[in-house]
């Protein structure tokens, strides 16, 4: 049984008999994609985890493309009817739009078990443990039988609009050079499954010899690496004309 974004008003904290919860079937994944308070931030969905899988996407509350400006999200492709609905509870209906993408692709929409969506953002949580991490939407019964603990809350981040999964990679980079100067370093993958677009790993003081550490959500599943494309920048003028390269670049897959 999967309860996509389970209203909260009336229902949140309520005895189990007038609710969703994980007695009503065998598996009980839910997504969670509208949790904030509904006063003062109108937030519709629940926030307590209530079922075997509780997903929360990009930390359960705002999701991304939702703060759009309100005449380009009504004015949408899909057309006016639907463009209103996504202006008046974008984050409430994100949760069936991760369902339909999750049937399409089949691999996507891991899952990290995580305290919160804070923690998710470190290295803690990562890469995922040795029976695996759930897909969120139809394909999360996959891990019926694998949950140890009464309640497993689970953590991702996706696309602004559709398509939707991000597949999650942690790359640590090792710089070379004579000079540490200040300024961003950006990382591109290409792979046996597609190549990402350029991401910004670290930003600040580049020191040669340093080891640096960013995740990538990219918007596709790279596969194997086949080349990665450092870039850096100082976003001025520099007489001294600094070099920087990366000595060594270490690519971590989260589902492996």
């Amino acid at each position: 049984l999967s309860g996509l974004d389970p209203a909260q008003p009336y229902f949140q904290d309520t005895p189990i008999e007038v609710r969703l919860d994980k007695s009503d079937a065998e598996f009980v994944d839910i997504i969670h994609t509208d949790s904030a308070p509904t006063i003062p931030y109108l937030g519709f969905g629940m926030s307590t985890a209530i079922g075997h899988l509780d997903f929360y996407p990009n930390g359960g509350k705002q999701m991304p493309g939702c703060g759009k400006n309100p005449i380009s999200q009504i004015v949408d492709l899909d057309g006016i009817w639907e463009g209103t609905r996504d202006f008046v509870a974008c984050n409430h209906l994100r949760s069936y739009k991760y369902y339909s993408d999750s049937i399409i692709y089949p691999d996507g929409f891991l899952g990290y078990a995580c305290p919160s969506y804070d923690v998710f953002e470190t290295e803690m949580c990562f890469p995922c443990p040795r029976e695996g991490c759930p897909n969120m939407g139809h394909f999360a019964d996959k891990f019926k039988g694998k949950t140890k603990n009464d309640f497993l809350k689970l953590y991702l981040n996706t696309g602004e609009a559709k398509d939707f999964p991000l597949w999650r990679y942690k790359v640590t980079m090792t710089l070379s050079g004579n000079h540490k100067v200040k300024g961003y370093a950006n990382i591109a993958l290409y792979g046996s499954g597609g190549n990402t677009r350029q991401h910004q790993i670290f930003e600040g003081t580049l020191q040669p010899d340093n080891a640096y550490t960013g995740f990538v959500d990219a918007e596709v599943n790279v596969g194997r690496v086949t080349t990665v494309k450092f870039l850096w920048n100082n976003n001025r003028l520099n007489p001294t004309f600094p070099k920087l390269g990366a000595a060594t670049v270490t690519v971590q897959s989260g589902q492996n």
